[in-house]
């Protein structure tokens, strides 16, 4: 099954997490189980238990005695029609023998919490195993006084992955904008204007020279590059596709006055916001010399095959 890298947030509020979409559920890796974790407990706090699945990562080692645990809520629910209370909270026994731990819920009593502390302040023994996890998801909504079926237990896949949350899960593919400003999904690495998701301009001044080359291109699609005078305003003073220069003047080219100007504007703006040596080196620009100006640089468009 082809597997695709991508990176995705828990409906918007908590992540990004890096993991695999199979074309049915996304997969993570234990570390990065761990976090999700963390996030899924970062939104019951938020907005109560019985309103979020929460995702837990129980640590123990490979032939180690069995562990108890209990999970607390913080909450509790009605347990009678006289209107008594209980804790919503589950408990399960781990078994760290075998080739994989073996998880089971069991009803949360006085003896299974004195057995959960005393498994949290049990120091790991000599000669313990290899290092080794459980990961199960608690449906709290479901949480009764028996509350076995409150627990999913969630089992490594032969890559050693965890398919975490079904389609039901509000999982949201991370979008990335491009400084041309187009926006695409995380696994879309390369944007239509030739740039890459990794490659983006780390300066102002390289995220204007994207966005001149964009309006630049609308109206001379086959442009590669400008000369930009940074005297004074910021301007550019000629546009190039390849070794021949497309004329700027009016009546002679592709340009209006609006376009070159609004051309103008965004490196005005970003002069504005930059730090000039550091950016022009971090953008790349060449600086090409000239009599009559010291300031002179060639930027060089975003190679697309879509012009």
């Amino acid at each position: 099954m082809a597997m695709i890298d991508t990176r995705v947030t828990l409906d918007g509020i908590v992540g990004p997490y890096d993991c695999k979409w199979t074309g049915w559920s996304y997969r993570f890796s234990l570390d990065v189980s761990r976090q999700v974790s963390a996030g899924t407990l970062e939104m019951a706090a938020s907005y109560g238990f019985s309103c979020v699945e929460t995702i837990h990562v129980i640590d123990g080692r490979g032939g180690g005695p069995d562990t108890v645990h209990v999970i607390d809520s913080g909450e509790t629910y009605v347990v009678n029609e006289d209107g008594d209370r209980a804790a919503r909270a589950v408990a399960v026994r781990v078994r760290w023998r075998g080739e994989t731990p073996t998880v089971t819920p069991i009803a949360v009593t006085p003896q299974v919490r004195r057995a959960a502390r005393k498994a949290r302040n049990r120091k790991a023994g000599r000669g313990a195993g290899t290092a080794r996890a459980a990961v199960i998801c608690v449906h709290w909504q479901w949480v009764d006084d028996e509350s076995s079926g409150a627990v999913d237990v969630i089992k490594p896949l032969d890559d050693g992955y965890y398919p975490i949350g079904g389609r039901e899960w509000p999982w949201r593919v991370v979008t990335w904008e491009c400084a041309c400003g187009y926006t695409q999904d995380w696994p879309d690495t390369d944007c239509l204007c030739g740039l890459s998701r990794d490659g983006q301009p780390k300066a102002p001044l390289g995220t204007a020279g994207v966005r001149v080359s964009q309006i630049l291109r609308a109206r001379a699609p086959k442009a590669t590059s400008a000369l930009i005078d940074l005297t004074d305003l910021a301007r550019v003073c000629a546009v190039f596709a390849g070794d021949r220069e497309i004329g700027t003047a009016d009546d002679i080219g592709p340009f209006d006055t609006e376009t070159l100007g609004c051309a103008d504007e965004v490196l005005r703006l970003a002069m504005d916001e930059a730090n000039v040596p550091q950016d022009i080196k971090a953008s790349g620009w060449e600086h090409v010399p000239d009599e009559k100006s010291t300031a002179l640089y060639r930027i060089t468009f975003p190679t697309t095959t879509n012009h």
